[in-house]
C-alpha cells in the first residue's frame, strides 16, 4: 500500500464519518424525542478534560459539544478509511468499525470520570447506545463504500 492509497482512503474516510455521525445524530435525536431525555453530555465532557477546554457559558458549552460530537464521529472515519487500505470491507470492516469506535466509548468515557462503567447502564442503555453506534459505523461504511465506487 502506498501513501497515496493511504492519504486517499483516510480521506474519503473522513467525509464517510460525517455522513456516518449525521445519520447517528439523527437517530439519537429521534430516540431523545420518543424517550423524552436530555442529550448525553459525556462526549463533550470527555473532550473538555482532554484538550483543557473550560467552555464560559451554556452557550459556549453547546457550541463546543456540538464541535466535539461532529470532530469526533468525522475523526473516527479516518479509521474506516485505514481498513479499506488494509483490504477490508464490507461486514468485516463494519464490525471492526464498529468495535474500535464503541470499545473506546465504554472503556474511555469512564476512566476519564464523565461516565459510569457499562456494567451500570443497565440492559436498555447499552441497547440503546450499541444501536446509535451501529447507526453509526454502518451509515460511515454505506457512505465509505460509496465514494469508493467511484463514478
Amino acid at each position: 500500500m502506498g501513501i497515496g492509497t493511504l492519504a486517499s482512503s483516510v480521506g474519503k474516510g473522513l467525509f464517510a464519518g460525517l455522513a456516518g455521525t449525521a445519520a447517528m445524530t439523527a437517530s439519537s435525536t429521534l430516540e431523545m424525542k420518543v424517550r423524552g431525555r436530555a442529550g448525553s453530555s459525556a462526549p463533550a465532557d470527555a473532550a473538555q478534560k482532554v484538550l483543557g477546554v473550560e467552555p464560559v457559558d451554556d452557550a459556549a458549552k453547546e457550541r463546543f459539544s456540538n464541535l466535539a460530537h461532529w470532530g469526533y464521529g468525522t475523526g473516527w472515519g479516518a479509521v474506516r478509511g485505514v481498513l479499506a487500505a488494509a483490504g477490508l470491507s464490507g461486514l468485516p470492516a463494519t464490525a471492526l468499525h464498529f468495535l474500535a469506535v464503541w470499545g473506546s466509548e465504554t472503556v474511555m468515557l469512564p476512566r476519564l470520570g464523565v461516565a459510569p462503567p457499562i456494567s451500570e447502564w443497565g440492559a436498555k442503555e447499552v441497547g440503546v447506545d450499541v444501536l446509535h453506534h451501529l447507526v453509526y459505523a454502518m451509515s460511515t461504511n454505506a457512505a465509505y463504500e460509496w465514494m469508493d465506487a467511484g463514478p
